[in-house]
């Protein structure tokens, strides 16, 4: 299927085996917020995790799609994903080393949560490897308050989260975190609403610093940063009460939330013409939404 050489296939099978294991620690982190909800604001059961593993239609591989529906989280879905396959002609296009040898490898992590509460922000993070004929990492983490009050770069969960952020990034490159804040702003951005999706975090995409190593550190770093701060938002928020107001405010929010993943997200475009999984894809679509 592929004509890359045997090292890139070995970086893949090491970024794939990183993935999962991020995915089955996520999921046991957020299976425990979970359980520690106060029943007074969330009655219901528990909710656990649907694993449904899925084959690529086209080229060689597939993923595990891990599905959440519970009573803090109203949504939430943890996905990998691995494929060797070949770019069609107009994708091929446009990707680095993709030219004259449309064939790529690729592994990946995603994550989408959507709290009951409106109190609780939406957070969304993902990773992945990719190389053609040439190699890179891409991804990012951001946060979305959904009541107006938590809106602020100023409040206490903008400042933790990008605080973690911004400790990934130091530990490998003092500039990476200017560069990759400012370009989650920009990319995160809703032109046709003159706004921004939420209060931002960090986006890279193409990053190739010439050492595998550390591009890979790097990518694992955003990764365990997610997995402590994310944590520690939750159950600073989840016992607050909230008003029908707070509700509506979120659920407007979330129209933005799908405005932006259906019209500009590069990861919701790529994997509808990669021939990714439509179920696994779409998941971040929340589950109650409100326009007006």
């Amino acid at each position: 299927m592929t004509t890359l050489p045997p090292e890139i296939q070995a970086r893949r099978a090491r970024t794939q085996e990183w993935f999962e294991a991020l995915q089955l620690r996520i999921i046991a982190a957020l299976e425990l917020l979970e359980d520690e909800a106060p029943a007074g604001l969330y009655p219901e059961p528990a909710g656990r995790f649907d694993m449904r593993p899925w084959t690529r239609e086209t080229g060689v591989g597939g993923g595990i799609g891990g599905h959440f529906k519970g009573r803090l989280f109203e949504k939430a879905a943890v996905h990998t994903s691995a494929a060797t396959s070949r770019f069609a002609p107009a994708m091929a296009a446009e990707m680095p080393g993709a030219d004259q040898d449309p064939s790529y490898v690729s592994a990946s992590i995603s994550l989408i949560v959507h709290p009951r509460s409106p109190r609780v922000p939406t957070v969304h993070m993902n990773t992945r490897f990719l190389s053609t004929a040439v190699s890179w990492f891409g991804g990012g983490a951001d946060l979305t308050p959904m009541v107006d009050e938590q809106r602020s770069q100023e409040a206490d969960d903008a400042i933790l989260f990008h605080a973690a952020m911004k400790a990934a990034c130091d530990a490998f490159d003092p500039d990476w975190h200017e560069k990759y804040r400012a370009w989650c702003d920009e990319y995160f951005f809703l032109p046709h609403r003159n706004e921004t999706r939420g209060v931002g975090g960090i986006f890279y995409d193409r990053h190739d610093s010439g050492d595998f190593e550390k591009d890979f550190a790097f990518t694992r770093a955003v990764g365990e940063a997610f997995l402590e701060v994310y944590p520690k938002i939750v159950r600073h928020r989840m016992s607050e009460p909230w008003t029908e107001q707070d509700r509506q405010e979120q659920l407007v929010r979330r129209g933005r939330y799908v405005e932006f993943n259906l019209l500009y997200d590069r990861g919701t475009m790529f994997g509808l013409k990669a021939g990714g999984n439509i179920e696994t894809i779409l998941s971040s679509m929340p589950p109650l939404v409100s326009w007006l």
